[in-house]
């Protein structure tokens, strides 16, 4: 079952609630959903709590999932509304990404991402972070932040100017995979 790939997956979690399929959807996502939680609350217990909830919510809503896009961005985008409306619930405002170390989707420790990252807006923030720290494409992003793909590679040329003007890091050219 594990050879199947995400969208067959779904579907069977959709016309079957099959508990197996779903269980590999998991295994699959689990790891880069927890990850993004944990930068976004810098509170591995309560990312971890919050992603328990999220993989509940894609459990019920698995059928909304329309075949549009990846189906990792749209976990993405779930766990990410999901983080929101937590914030909002619990009247906390809105930090992402300046005040710890963040962690890369082998679960290293990348010191320097946290400097660099304070040089640019939440919103680059937010997008370069999926570019480069979770691998996602232009298109992903836009998708799990409810933006327009030309702001998104907007924030991800300008953050890109900021960091390399205020560190001299090299330019790299991709974000992601480098798809659109």
């Amino acid at each position: 079952m594990t050879e199947l790939s995400d969208e067959e997956l779904v579907a069977r979690v959709v016309t079957s609630s099959d508990g197996r399929a779903f269980e590999v959807l998991v295994r699959r996502h689990q790891r880069r959903v927890r990850n993004w939680l944990r930068q976004l609350t810098r509170d591995a217990a309560y990312a971890d709590d919050l992603a328990q909830d999220v993989f509940i919510v894609v459990w019920e809503r698995a059928y909304s999932f329309a075949g549009k896009g990846s189906f990792a961005a749209w976990v993405m985008k779930v766990a990410y509304n999901h983080y929101l409306q937590a914030r909002r619930k619990r009247g906390v405002p809105l930090v992402f990404g300046t005040d710890a170390e963040d962690v890369a989707p082998d679960g290293q420790e990348w010191p320097d991402v946290a400097k660099m990252l304070a040089v640019v807006g939440p919103d680059e923030r937010l997008v370069l972070t999926l570019c480069f720290a979770h691998g996602m494409s232009h298109g992903e992003v836009a998708e799990v932040l409810d933006m327009p793909l030309g702001t998104v590679k907007s924030h991800v040329q300008r953050g890109r100017a900021k960091i390399r003007a205020r560190f001299g890091v090299p330019d790299s050219r991709e974000c992601g995979s480098g798809r659109e």
